[in-house]
């Protein structure tokens, strides 16, 4: 008899397989390969940056300290855009942008791959949801200790971040498999939400 997981069963299943596919290494999925070393640690300061980028495939500039002052930030690196892990991952974020936006955190992807394909990319697979960065030569991914490379090019790792809105890294997630990213993000945004002091009414 053929057993039949949920979809809750299955994502939760793939985060507990997560570290024994954090290894495979293929560009079309984004998986990191064995050499990549690991990202900025829980409890670091996340470097700032500002890149150009798309939401719904109009030109934006984003600064992450800005940002970090209307609340936390999902900042989550991915390797090329429009390859199939890539795009199944920004399906996942867009459907999920709703529960985000009422923890009062923000999304946003950075790659640097396919860099010239970035507002097509926002509005096709991020279905305008959340705004896609540029990152030629993937140096902000550097400064997350989040950049591998592929043959000759610099790219990011798959590896997602949750920063509050104080600039610390409560979550530094690097797996090759974009099903789980989005549910650990989701769940350390929710940790750190709970963990908030409650504000009394004047």
């Amino acid at each position: 008899m053929t057993r039949v997981l949920t979809p809750i069963r299955r994502l939760t299943r793939m985060a507990l397989l997560a570290p024994m596919l954090a290894g495979s290494a293929l560009l079309a999925t984004g998986a990191m390969t064995p050499a990549a070393h690991a990202a900025l640690a829980n409890g670091t300061t996340a470097p700032d940056f500002t890149l150009d980028g798309a939401l719904g495939g109009k030109p934006i500039k984003f600064s992450l300290k800005e940002e970090l002052k209307k609340g936390p930030v999902v900042l989550y690196f991915f390797p090329a855009a429009f390859t199939s892990g890539c795009t199944l991952e920004a399906h996942a974020f867009a459907e999920a942008i709703p529960t985000f936006k009422k923890l009062g955190a923000t999304v946003v992807g950075v790659t640097a791959g396919n860099v010239d394909r970035v507002a097509e990319f926002s509005k096709e697979e991020c279905r305008s949801a959340f705004p896609v960065l540029a990152d030629p030569g993937a140096k902000v991914a550097g400064l997350y200790d989040s950049q591998k490379t592929q043959g000759s090019f610099a790219l990011s790792s798959r590896t997602s971040f949750v920063i509050t809105p104080e600039g610390k890294i409560v979550l530094s997630y690097t797996s090759g498999d974009p099903e789980t990213h989005v549910q650990k993000t989701l769940e350390a945004v929710q940790v750190w939400r709970v963990a908030q002091p409650v504000q009394k009414a004047p």
